[in-house]
């Protein structure tokens, strides 16, 4: 009696650890995402950058203040360019002078040409008066070869001055052209002092404080959108392929604790990140919260497809990739939509296969 009661325990043990396991595939709503970390910013954000060097003189703003297209931001001193601009207009003089004044450098080498007219003049009558008396075999062939020779110097060297002549006034003609390009954007940078704001927005950060240093290669202050922000979202590599433009999201911020919002995908950059081989992701709010940050984190659900009335059994289950266990051992499934807990079972298993875990 004593073996068939522990027998009969055994199979009772036996037999409820068996049924413990056993589940039958569920209908249910299911939903396939992607999941991705959340950083939250404003729109239109961008950093402000001085166009000078120099020491800030002046804050107009604060952090916090709302501002509008060309506000000044920040006064900079800076007196480089200034002296610059005088500089560029004492070329700019110099070379108007050799130009067009009294004693510019055309009217030195049109004088040179002048007499070179007059010297041509006078060895061509005398090249010539020779000339016809050689015809007539008077006079000697050396004065002949010398006026031909003094003809001809005489004209190469009007030629050479001529040249000259146009030459050096084109040069001065793009001295002075240059040096009032020069001029005018030395005017302009004496103006640029006041770094100015681009957008209606408000100041997120000021980098500087008065009497600190200022470079053209760091940023001074950060301006963005008031009431629009973005939500930048990391996506990895493996998942990117399968997000698109107006895909649903739906947002938790760890500010709002609970709360759930929602949104849709409106930008895809891309061009990966190799450091954490990730991809930007950009999305806006449905219905934002009313009060935003920069910097705000928080992780979203990027929805790829949702399905409802379907059947489904828990990722537990399944062995390997496409297998469960029933009663008749390990049976082949086909299997379409998943998320964290379920997948969607197309074939292989029913609503009324018994199906057990694993081990």
């Amino acid at each position: 009696m004593r073996l068939y009661f522990i027998f009969i325990t055994f199979f009772t043990l036996c037999s409820c650890s068996k049924s413990s396991n056993k589940i039958l595939p569920t209908v249910r709503n299911l939903t396939e995402s992607v999941y991705s970390s959340v950083t939250i910013q404003p729109d239109s954000l961008y950093q402000a950058y001085a166009i000078v060097a120099g020491i800030v003189d002046k804050n107009f703003v604060e952090e916090g203040d709302a501002i509008s297209i060309n506000d000044p931001i920040i006064q900079i001193i800076n007196s480089a360019p200034k002296l610059n601009a005088q500089n560029a207009k004492f070329t700019l003089e110099l070379a108007k002078e050799n130009y067009n004044g009294s004693s510019a450098i055309l009217n030195s080498i049109n004088e040179e040409i002048i007499g070179a007219k007059l010297k041509y003049k006078n060895d061509s009558i005398n090249y010539y008066r020779q000339k016809n008396l050689w015809e007539q075999k008077i006079g000697s062939k050396v004065d002949y070869d010398t006026k031909k020779l003094n003809y001809e110097l005489a004209s190469n060297s009007l030629k050479l001055l001529q040249s000259k002549y146009d030459r050096t006034k084109n040069e001065l003609q793009t001295a002075v052209k240059q040096s009032q390009n020069n001029y005018q954007n030395a005017l302009i940078t004496t103006k640029d002092f006041t770094v100015k704001s681009n957008i209606n927005g408000k100041v997120y950060a000021l980098y500087k404080e008065p009497g600190e240093i200022v470079s053209t290669i760091e940023p001074i202050a950060s301006i963005g959108s008031t009431t629009n922000f973005i939500i930048e979202m990391l996506v990895d590599e493996v998942d990117i392929v399968r997000i698109s433009k107006n895909q649903e999201i739906i947002i938790h911020l760890d500010a709002y604790n609970g709360d759930v919002f929602t949104g849709k995908v409106t930008k895809i950059y891309p061009k990966k990140d190799e450091r954490n081989q990730t991809f930007k992701v950009e999305a806006i709010f449905k219905n934002p919260p009313k009060v935003l940050y920069p910097g705000l984190s928080g992780e979203a659900n990027i929805i790829i497809a949702k399905k409802d009335s379907i059947l489904t059994i828990p990722k537990a289950y399944l062995v390997g990739d496409d297998k469960v266990k029933t009663d008749n051992g390990l049976t082949p499934i086909k299997i379409g939509l998943q998320n964290l807990e379920f997948v969607e079972v197309l074939s292989g298993i029913n609503k009324d296969t018994p199906i057990y875990t694993p081990n």
